[in-house]
């Protein structure tokens, strides 16, 4: 496995890929992987003939207030992971090669795609986003890219992005992948504590309260989560518990086939989100 971190240096890698033919996987991260990375990782060797990880910390994509600071970086046990995995080359530029710092030319997707949920309280987050996804995608040019379904929101507006901008390149959205207690994994759950995650773990009870309710034939969106709400532990500060719909993410009043139950909370400074489609 290689490590590359500079934009010419993938770009010779990738045209040897190209030259032998091979179909090529991208999984954009952040570092920190964690299981839920490796289930993409996994994902993609079954599909491609090249799979190349991408680490970088985006500053842009961080709020003023935001963890970019502490947000946990383990480049060597990324490392170890993408080796045992079988991952081809990870893409590991600093900020001052991708140009992220100062005006920077943004890609802005639209109001009713990144206005709600996340968006409502990270003003300018999927901006930041989506304009290194697109730098991703134009460095590398692969035929894949692969996103967890974690991050619904997110995932919508890359694929909304591909549309709009008619890019060569199928995105697949991986189920979220949860750990033994039902926690979605997430980087960040390494800063809970026993007590917090205690907490933390009634998130999924709530979002899956919503599913048995409207499987029962309970279809008002204001009930289900009004009752849902419930379940959530007292200590956590929820910023939004919604559903919208899947292909336009307006807010609906009616759960119904792709209908998206999301929720994000604040515990301990720390933010975390969980979603599930029903």
């Amino acid at each position: 496995m290689i490590v590359v971190k500079n934009i010419a240096e993938i770009r010779e890698k990738v045209k040897a890929f190209r030259k032998n033919n091979f179909v090529i996987g991208l999984i954009p991260t952040m570092g920190a992987l964690h299981v839920g990375h490796e289930s993409l990782i996994k994902r993609a060797k079954e599909e491609c003939d090249a799979v190349i990880v991408s680490i970088f910390v985006n500053p842009a994509q961080f709020c003023p207030g935001e963890d970019f600071n502490k947000y946990p970086r383990q480049f060597k046990a990324d490392k170890e992971i993408c080796s045992r995995l079988g991952v081809s080359l990870i893409f590991a530029p600093t900020a001052e090669e991708m140009r992220s710092a100062g005006a920077l030319t943004e890609v802005v997707p639209p109001s009713e795609f990144q206005d709600k949920l996340c968006g409502s309280s990270r003003k300018g987050h999927f901006n930041g986003v989506a304009t290194v996804v697109l730098k991703f995608f134009n460095i590398i040019i692969p035929d894949k890219a692969y996103f967890g379904q974690k991050d619904a929101q997110q995932l919508a507006i890359i694929k909304k992005m591909i549309q709009d901008l008619d890019l060569n390149v199928e995105i697949t959205g991986c189920p979220t992948v949860r750990e033994t207690d039902g926690l979605a994994c997430s980087s960040r759950n390494k800063y809970l504590d026993e007590e917090s995650r205690e907490k933390a773990v009634s998130i999924n009870r709530a979002i899956e309260r919503t599913r048995e309710l409207y499987n029962a034939g309970e279809d008002s969106a204001l009930s289900v989560i009004k009752e849902a709400k419930k379940i959530l532990h007292l200590d956590l500060e929820i910023e939004y518990f919604k559903a919208v719909d899947m292909e336009t993410f307006e807010y609906t009043e009616k759960i119904r086939k792709n209908t998206l139950i999301a929720v994000a909370v604040r515990l301990d400074g720390l933010r975390l989100i969980d979603n599930l489609i029903i």
